[in-house]
Parts: structure tokens; sequence; C-alpha cells
């Protein structure tokens, strides 16, 4: 489980150091402008994941209060309710931070 665990932190973290890594010499301006032409789609698509899954999260969000409010002596279904708020929060966190990261490493 923990060498699970490492490649998994592995796994997250070496496009991060890939992308902070400086290759040296100077971007010309010619590909700096294709760079931006190929990175506008998928900033495009990723910008619809982010809000699609933030729409998503509020659902289930307002899903496990509904869950934690009903669940009113079983403390089994309240535990459920909370560990999934709590996901869910992680998970939009990750989703909205990871460009702030990345734009720190690469910048």
């Amino acid at each position: 489980m923990k060498l699970f665990a490492v490649l998994a932190l592995l796994l997250l973290l070496t496009p991060m150091i890939v992308a902070a890594a400086d290759f040296g010499g100077e971007i010309s301006e010619e590909d700096q402008e294709t760079f931006d032409q190929i990175l506008e789609p998928v900033m495009k698509i990723y910008n619809f994941v982010k809000y699609a899954a933030t729409v998503l999260a509020v659902l289930f969000l307002i899903f496990a209060g509904v869950l934690f409010i009903t669940s009113a002596n079983d403390q089994a279904k309240r535990e459920q309710a909370k560990s999934m708020a709590m996901y869910i929060v992680i998970g939009l966190v990750i989703i909205w931070v990871a460009p702030l990261v990345v734009g720190f490493l690469t910048g």
C-alpha cells in the first residue's frame, strides 16, 4: 500500500517537475504564438470540465446535506455524508488550485 502511495505521488509530481525544469534558451515569438494557439483549445476544454465538475460537486454537496439531515439516528449514514462532503471539497480544491500551482512552478 505504501508503494502505491509513493508511485501515485511520483506520478502526480512528475509533470510539475518537468514543467519547472529550465531547458535553457529563449523562446522565439513565433514559437510562443504557436504554443498559445495549441494551448487555447486545451484551456477551453479544461475550463469546461472545471465548471461542469463544480456544478456536479454542488449538486452532490446538496445530496450529502440532505443525506446528513435525513439520517437522524443512523451514525453510519451521517459518517457517509460527512466523508462524501469532505471528498467533494478536496476534489474542488484540487481542480481549482492546480492551474495556480502549475503557474507558480513554471513562472
